[in-house]
């Protein structure tokens, strides 16, 4: 519990109803949506301004208490984990849309805003604004941007960092930093604005944010393609992209994936199909329709055994949702549904999930595979049991070999969910000792007393476990004019 003066000091910031430490609360705001992690905090505070944030920052430097930021607690990486407790900071209060201005094609907005609030409100006005991660009925936009969220757009539109201008944020010691703003070219000096997209809150509390829109497209239109090879759905992804055509959305779901989706939406899809792509273009009527009429003579060509157009926009927009109803029909399987986001170039999603059903095999859990096959941002899913613990060893086992296939063959260990807490043992793998070097460098410079979100990003490098196993991955992955630099 936090000491009565420093509690009452946060009291005469937010008033009596927005700051809680009764057990219930501390409970609630203990974990987030990502399984097997829980710690308790010592309070939790609801700021409803940039001024109280950056009050309530001043009270925990000089006491040296953690400041854990959470929105909706819908990540999936531990980033909301008080792990050293501390004050979680909810910014759900601070959800108002500010402007959106239509001149400048930006929009300007407190960082709890709901993502979904914000595309309907953003979409009113003719406007669009592409970023769409799954989550966006409950995420926040500063979750969003704090963790560099990504979607089922982000081939043709890219993820949220390709659309945030500016940034009001809070440093560690309170002080208030602005950065960008309603600028198409902004070259003075180090780009601190992307610094923060992606910080998960280890350097800053972000307040207020500035993004680009664009025009809203005036057209869209889906299609399903069905095969019964898994190279097959891959090549046909490759000759899409070699044919420069860049549909909004390119997604990707394994056999596995869609018999328990269709059980969830029943909407039809092929489940006795190996693999499955989801497809949609949009822009004007007469691009979209020449698109896809290449999108099928490409899928057909490539392999696929069935198409299927959607005859109406709702017949199209039930796909997608089913797709975004993918981690929701797979938790209903076992008790505990662990999604990861290892990410591949896209010539090597086919590798990747039979990688993945392989090291599934090799450690006897159960994983099923989709994602945004456009840009190789595969989600191995294991369904297992918390409860228990030899079962979730083999299971951290897996997405740990899972991982370091995905670097063999030039991939991440993470696209969009961020490092946070579960990929903090792997990130050096990634980024070498130089770049957990300069990481360092950076957080020590400007959060000296190591207050903001401790125990995330960084940890203990884990032993690599793979070795063997992972020379013949990467030799069952290459081809005979390809090499695969291994880490």
């Amino acid at each position: 519990m936090l000491e009565s003066v420093i509690r009452e000091l946060l009291i005469k910031v937010v008033g009596g109803e927005w700051f809680k430490d009764d057990p219930e609360s501390l409970v609630s705001y203990s974990y987030d949506a990502t399984p097997l992690y829980q710690a308790m905090p010592d309070g939790v505070i609801f700021p409803e301004s940039t001024q109280q944030v950056s009050d309530i920052v001043k009270i925990c430097s000089k006491h040296r208490i953690p400041v854990i930021t959470r929105g909706a607690g819908s990540n999936l990486c531990g980033g909301t984990i008080p792990l050293q407790g501390g004050l979680v900071v909810v910014m759900t209060r601070m959800n108002k849309l500010l402007e959106i201005d239509s001149d400048n094609l930006t929009a300007t907005f407190q960082t709890g805003l709901n993502t979904k609030q914000f595309h309907l409100a953003v979409e009113r006005t003719g406007l669009f604004y592409p970023p769409d991660p799954s989550s966006m009925i409950i995420c926040t936009m500063g979750g969003n941007i704090a963790l560099g969220a990504g979607g089922l757009r982000g081939l043709k539109y890219g993820t949220t960092k390709d659309y945030v201008l500016g940034l009001e944020a809070v440093l560690p010691d309170g002080s208030i930093l602005r950065t960008g703003g309603k600028l198409v070219k902004d070259a003075a000096g180090y780009d601190l604005t992307r610094l923060l997209v992606g910080s998960g809150g280890t350097l800053a509390i972000l307040t207020e944010a500035t993004v680009k829109l664009i025009p809203k497209p005036s057209y869209r239109k889906a299609m399903v393609a069905v095969y019964d090879d898994l190279h097959a759905a891959a090549r046909t992804v490759s000759n899409i992209i070699a044919h420069h055509i860049f549909p909004c959305t390119l997604e990707f779901m394994d056999q596995p994936t869609l018999q328990v989706v269709e059980d969830f939406a029943k909407i039809g899809l092929p489940v006795h199909a190996k693999a499955m792509l989801a497809i949609e273009q949009d822009g004007n009527a007469d691009d979209v329709e020449r698109d896809l009429k290449q999108l099928e003579e490409i899928c057909l060509a490539s392999g696929a055994v069935q198409l299927n157009i959607a005859k109406t926009p709702e017949e199209g927009a039930k796909v997608m949702e089913a797709r975004r109803s993918a981690l929701a029909a797979l938790s209903r399987l076992r008790p505990t549904t662990i999604l990861e986001d290892a990410t591949v170039p896209r010539s090597k999603i086919a590798d990747m999930v039979l990688e993945v059903q392989r090291i599934a095999q090799k450690y006897d859990v159960q994983i099923c595979t989709f994602g945004h096959a456009g840009d190789g941002n595969l989600h191995p899913t294991a369904m297992t049991d918390a409860r228990d613990p030899e079962e979730i060893h083999r299971v951290e086992q897996a997405f740990a070999e899972i991982f370091e296939v995905a670097i063999a063959m030039g991939g991440t260990i993470t696209g969009e969910h961020g490092v946070g807490i579960v990929k903090a043992p792997y990130l050096e793998w990634k980024v070498g000792e130089a770049g957990i070097k300069m990481m360092k460098s950076i957080k020590d410079a400007i959060d000296p007393h190591q207050i903001m979100n401790p125990g995330k990003l960084f940890a203990e490098t884990r032993k690599r476990i793979i070795y063997q196993d992972r020379t013949e991955a990467v030799e069952r992955t290459t081809t005979q004019d390809e090499e695969i630099q291994t880490p």
